[in-house]
């Protein structure tokens, strides 16, 4: 019998990068303009020394980016960069699905497009824009079919 191997696919990669709670907690704290470690540590309630690991991981992988705002002493803030802005959506879901099957949602924050309207994800035909409402999705493993 062959050995089972985990599948290979940009979920399980993307989940080694941001697929924490924590690092999901910092990157909801960027978005929302908290820049700063104090701001970060204070509204995720990170331990100090997982936060300080988090945030180190994700400027190595691209998706935070440190920015000087003093020199003496040193400190910075964390920026998103393009990889890390394009996780938003992914934000918006998470926090979509709480309010929508959570038994009792907590007080979520909002996010408003620039219009003032409450923004929400939608999963669209790339080729003909039609939305993928209860159904309509065909997996194509790409000549692996994980077996």
């Amino acid at each position: 019998m062959p050995e089972a191997r985990p599948r290979a696919c940009p979920i399980t990669e993307t989940l080694d990068l941001v697929g924490e709670r924590w690092s999901l907690l910092v990157l909801r704290e960027v978005f929302m303009g908290v820049r700063r470690y104090a701001g970060i540590h204070a509204n995720t309630g990170a331990p100090r020394d997982v936060l300080t690991k988090r945030l180190r991981s994700l400027e190595a992988s691209g998706i935070l980016e440190r920015r000087r705002y003093q020199d003496r002493p040193p400190r910075f803030e964390y920026h998103l960069t393009s990889a890390g802005q394009a996780l938003e959506p992914v934000l918006i879901g998470l926090r979509e699905w709480g309010l929508r099957y959570l038994e009792n949602p907590p007080p979520a924050p909002r996010f408003l497009h620039t219009c003032g309207a409450d923004v929400e994800t939608r999963v669209v035909c790339a080729e003909c824009g039609d939305p993928l409402e209860g159904g309509g999705l065909v997996t194509v493993l790409d000549g692996t079919d994980g077996l």
